[in-house]
Parts: C-alpha cells; structure tokens; sequence
C-alpha cells in the first residue's frame, strides 16, 4: 500500500511539473508574451488530464519566479518579458524589506543535527579506514565531487561533471581562488548593497570592484549594461541584506548580458536549498549555455558553521585554466570531513534534512499570514 501511495505522489509531483514546464517554455519563447493573459485552471487541467489544485500548483511556482502575476478575479497574467531587459523604472531600496538575519552564523535548525554528523563519522571511520589519512586531490575528493554531481542532477537538474566541481574551504576561499584564475587587471562588479566580505575578498587580493545598485528584482538594468565589469558577482537566490531575488526576466537578462559582454557571471547560491516553494530554484549555471556561469555553493548553513566547506562548478570550456593557474593548490578540506558530507549526500541523510527545514518553514510561513 505504501509503495502505491508512493507512486501516486510521484505521478502527481510530475505533473504539476510538466504544466509549469510547458507554460514556463511557452513564456520564454514569446508565445504568451508580457501582459498576456494564461489559460485557466480549469482548461489546464482538461488539456492535461489533471486536478485544477496540480494546475494552481504550477502557477504557483510560475509566481514565486516571476513569470507571472495573479489579478484577482481576472485570471493569470505573464509578467516576463521576453528580450526587453532595459527596464527603466526603479524600486527604492528603502520599500524593500531588509532581512538582518539572513547570514547568522548561529546554530538553529536549518544544521543537521550533532547526533547525526558525528554518527556519520564513525561510519566513515568504520567504512573509510586508513583511507581518512590520504591527502586529497587538489579539486577535493573524487567521492565527494561524485555524491555533489548526483545530489544537484536529482535535486537541482544541474548537470555537471565530477572532474567540473572543485572543494574548499568556505566561499570566501573560492572567491579568493576565482581572483588567482582571473587575475586583477579587470574590474569585478558586485551587488549595492551586497554582502560586504564579498567586497573585503575581492579588494583584499588586489581586485577592483564597481558597486552596481539594486533594484527590486537584481541589479538595476542601466547599471548592469553601462557596467565595464568582466566578472560579475550576484547572489540571484536572494541578496544580503535586501532579501531581494532576481526574477526570471532578470536571470535571464544576466545570461544575455555576460554573453554580449564576453564576461564572467559568479552565481553565489547560499541558502537556497531552504526555499519554501517546494522546487529548486532555477539555477543560473543551468540556464548557461555558453559556459559563462561559475556557480558557488556552501554546506555551512546546511550542515554546521563549523563545516567550512563549499564548491565551486566550473564550465567545461573554464576547466583547463583553472588547472594552470590554480591546479598545484593542495584541498584545504580534511578527507575525513569531505568524506563524511559525501556520506550524508549518498545515503539521503542530507536530502531529508533539507526537506525537514523545508515542511517546518512552509508552516511558520503559514501561521504568519
């Protein structure tokens, strides 16, 4: 009985996911363009066979995005637009809301538990053996970069090669090794306001900086295109200490940008495992086409501020220069501690921690309304 009930929970999961793709697409591709009026639920779910509660569950996620925007009694409506990134109109900084808490370094309940991480060490002691002692590769653990690989791919369609992941010691670590691949002579763009040891970092090793403000939804249009910035650094999940989070139009008009200007996007993920919509959020390194995104992520919320652990995906095209400049760096990371975290990604101990954060969050976000 419970395998079935499984299987139906699966079945449905995948079909509010198969009418948010189809109508996201049709957006993207200006089929229904900006202000455009969407179908109704209840014609989505005849043309789909479905319960007009999978339909709204799309659209629910199409909003979240910033696809779309609901007026009520009127219907759906498309918000996206498709090539017009000039966006001329501007948010004040001070109507949105700011979020102090956001990069706490206490610990709270979006860290696995103690019990857990040190029951999983000893596994790995058990398991691992004499192993724990060998010096990790320079890019981290093959193990490690292996359970990262399959973690995003079934939890974050990211598709990305083991031998394209590179571990170290905190993000600020990496960013400090994105400064050492691509030198000083450029200038790198940041968010304004943003998260100042992303400045400290980049100035610290000798690297220029340009503030480039926000608006309500990312950098501000006129600021990004007169921008004479090589390597841009974003935090498109949300912003410290805005909150605020790119939409879909502004993921994109990133994207348009970095190929128009031959430049470098370092897309800053923190956090966003802890969204409360009930899917991933749309990564900016999977909408790359060109090889343009370096994606940076962090297991400090998700495990333990005491975990100073992150990785780094790197383009295929970006791979050989990363191993001239920096490939004789030894992995600042112990192998016991990589290979604890791989444990906790392969045996699903990791995914359900996150999904425990998710359930508890989408309550408190209810009783608050």
């Amino acid at each position: 009985m419970l395998s079935l009930f499984l299987k139906y929970k699966e079945g449905v999961m995948k079909k509010y996911l198969e009418v948010y793709d189809y109508l996201k697409r049709d957006i993207v591709e200006g089929v229904y363009k900006s202000g455009d009026k969407l179908p109704s639920k209840r014609i989505l779910a005849d043309k789909f066979n479905v319960s007009t509660i999978t339909v709204e569950h799309a659209y629910e996620l199409l909003l979240e995005e910033g696809y779309v925007e609901s007026i009520e009694k009127k219907g759906y409506f498309v918000l996206y637009k498709t090539g017009d990134f000039h966006f001329n109109g501007v948010t004040p900084l001070n109507k949105i809301t700011f979020e102090s808490s956001y990069y706490s370094s206490q610990i709270n309940e979006s860290n696995i538990s103690c019990d857990l991480y040190s029951r999983t060490v000893r596994n790995v002691l058990t398991n691992y053996g004499e192993e724990i002692m060998v010096k990790s590769p320079s890019f981290g653990h093959i193990i490690l970069r292996t359970a990262i690989s399959n973690y995003l791919l079934r939890s974050r369609h990211i598709k990305v090669l083991p031998d394209q992941i590179l571990i170290g010691a905190g993000a600020e670590y990496l960013y400090g090794l994105i400064i050492r691949v691509f030198g000083v002579d450029d200038i790198y763009g940041i968010e304004s306001p943003g998260y100042r040891r992303i400045k400290e970092v980049y100035e610290k090793d000798g690297a220029k900086t340009q503030e480039l403000l926000l608006g309500k939804d990312g950098i501000q249009s006129s600021e990004l295109w007169k921008s004479d910035a090589k390597i841009l650094h974003i935090t498109p999940y949300r912003s410290y200490p805005t909150g605020v989070s790119a939409s879909a139009g502004k993921k994109r008009e990133y994207i348009k940008w970095a190929e128009e200007k031959d430049a470098i996007l370092i897309e800053d993920d923190f956090e966003s495992e802890f969204n409360t919509i009930g899917k991933s959020f749309e990564t900016l390194y999977s909408m790359d086409t060109k090889g343009n995104v370096i994606y940076v992520n962090s297991f400090t919320r998700t495990v333990a501020p005491s975990v100073r652990m992150a990785y780094m995906l790197i383009p295929a095209k970006l791979i050989g220069l990363f191993e001239e400049k920096i490939g004789f760096y030894s992995c600042p990371v112990a192998t016991l501690e990589q290979l604890t975290v791989a444990t906790l990604l392969n045996n699903g101990d990791f995914e359900r921690h996150i999904n425990r954060v998710r359930r508890k969050q989408q309550k408190d976000k209810k009783r608050s309304k």
